[in-house]
């Protein structure tokens, strides 16, 4: 295949801005189909498909359980793959075309179906999509920073640009989607029919193809071994078991597990919750546009100066302010949010807060990785990067199910709003409450830990140093 990568194969040197940008290009096109997923999903389910959201919930919970052992699988996969294209690159391309056509079919539950097969039709391709598919996108893009290069300023700019181009995957969605709806809708005086979800859906996954594929073109694996002594044994990177023992004890990766799990909690509550919000406080599903793009626009702007900070400061300071940021961002918009400035300035902070951790985040688990392995002597770059997109997975699935869970014990029911009847005000309440105050908690927890216990640069350059590595 033709390779449009950097022009040299040394692990350590720097890239050209061709294959940084061509990397990060994939983000946009899978991150477009997470925003979809994380924010409409939900309200697709219990507006337009007339599902239970307890029931439904509960489907997506259960299904985190096969969706976490598949991030292990796929890890030791690409762990074991040999191909031309290398571990990860061979399997983008293998899966971008099935992805698109199971996220189509997700939005399409046939309507003439009896509830239990409609609930049964969800299971089966929320499962093809979530723990199949988007895993076999999301494991090998993560492995690729590790795979790129080893130069541990190229893997802090790398992980700040593939959220760059996650955050611009969620400004196009915020901005179109609900415009794309009303283009395609069936029914002028509703966005919310199958035709419009079909069509938006399938043109944004041949966008997501299309993207994939230019960072399957744009990128090399250079990166053939992890950094080890001349005289050490040899680092086992096949046997899962082995992996799985050398990541859990190493206390960094098990930190960015939990603040992954963690954050990804917290976007999920507040992209499903922004849309429940819009429809039920502000009256009016059009209005998530401008609440999302505060947060996504901010956080894409952010991102372009934290490479400069991460120079200046390193990767676990800039983390930790940005966890802070967004704790303020939460607490500030649950107590302030008494107009539309208000509301945007602080879902602008969320969104600084968001990037500053997120443009951090994977090029931390690519330290942690390195530190684990030369700790430990074992290569778990797979399971590793496997193990950050269960957290991710894992923090979006449990963040969608309580949030349905909570939905419908509040008395949510999707019926009321087709016949005229106003959802009762424990609804409201409950909305509320999850937008706000819980991820201003668990932003809270996820800083004091990070500011208090997490210590990674420094210890693997102590680490390096005593091995004698530059």
């Amino acid at each position: 295949m033709v390779s449009l990568a950097t022009k040299h194969d040394d692990p350590n040197a720097n890239l050209g801005w061709q294959e940084r940008i061509g990397y990060g290009t994939s983000a946009f096109g899978w991150n477009m189909i997470n925003g979809i997923i994380g924010t409409f999903l939900t309200v697709y389910f219990t507006n337009v498909a007339l599902l239970d959201a307890a029931v439904i919930s509960t489907l997506i919970a259960v299904s985190k359980v096969f969706d976490g052992v598949s991030d292990l699988i796929v890890g030791n996969i690409v762990d074991r793959t040999k191909s031309k294209l290398g571990k990860a690159r061979s399997w983008l391309l293998r899966m971008c075309i099935p992805f698109a056509v199971c996220v189509v079919l997700l939005f399409a539950v046939p309507a003439g179906f009896p509830n239990a097969l409609k609930y049964a039709y969800v299971f089966i391709f929320y499962n093809l999509v979530n723990t199949v598919c988007l895993t076999f996108m999301q494991v090998p893009f993560y492995s690729l920073i590790s795979l790129m290069t080893a130069n541990g300023y190229e893997r802090g700019l790398l992980g700040n640009i593939q959220q760059i181009f996650q955050t611009l995957g969620n400004v196009v969605i915020n901005a179109v989607f609900v415009r794309m709806l009303w283009a395609f809708t069936s029914d002028p005086s509703t966005q919310q029919t199958q035709r419009a979800y079909t069509i938006s859906i399938a043109i944004i996954g041949i966008v997501m193809v299309l993207a994939t594929v230019i960072t399957v073109l744009f990128t090399k694996e250079r990166v053939k071994e992890a950094p080890k002594q001349k005289e050490e044994k040899k680092a086992d990177a096949v046997n899962p078991w082995v992996a799985i023992k050398a990541l859990l004890t190493n206390k960094y990766w098990v930190i960015l597990f939990f603040a992954n799990l963690c954050i990804f909690f917290v976007i999920i509550f507040y992209s499903v919750g922004g849309v429940y919000y819009a429809i039920y406080i502000l009256g009016n599903m059009d209005e998530v546009s401008w609440m999302n793009n505060a947060i996504s626009i901010a956080q894409f702007a952010i991102m372009f100066v934290t490479p400069f900070f991460m120079q200046k400061f390193g990767k676990r300071p800039i983390f930790a302010a940005g966890m802070l940021v967004l704790t303020i961002g939460f607490g500030g918009f649950g107590l302030f949010a008494s107009s539309k400035v208000t509301m945007i300035v602080f879902n602008a902070l969320k969104g600084c807060g968001l990037g500053m951790c997120g443009g951090m985040a994977m090029g931390l688990v690519a330290d942690a990785i390195t530190y684990g392995t030369l700790k430990s002597g074992v290569d778990a770059v797979g399971m590793g990067n496997a193990g950050t997109s269960a957290a991710q997975k894992l923090g979006l699935g449990l963040g969608q199910a309580i949030f349905g869970w909570v939905l419908s014990g509040a008395g949510f029911d999707g019926a009321l709003d087709a016949q005229g009847i106003a959802q009762p005000e424990t609804v409201m309440t409950a909305i509320k409450f999850m937008y706000n105050w819980v991820p201003m908690i668990m932003c809270a927890i996820i800083f004091i830990i990070m500011a208090v216990f997490f210590n990674l640069e420094r210890d693997l350059k102590k680490l390096r140093a005593e091995k004698g590595l530059n």
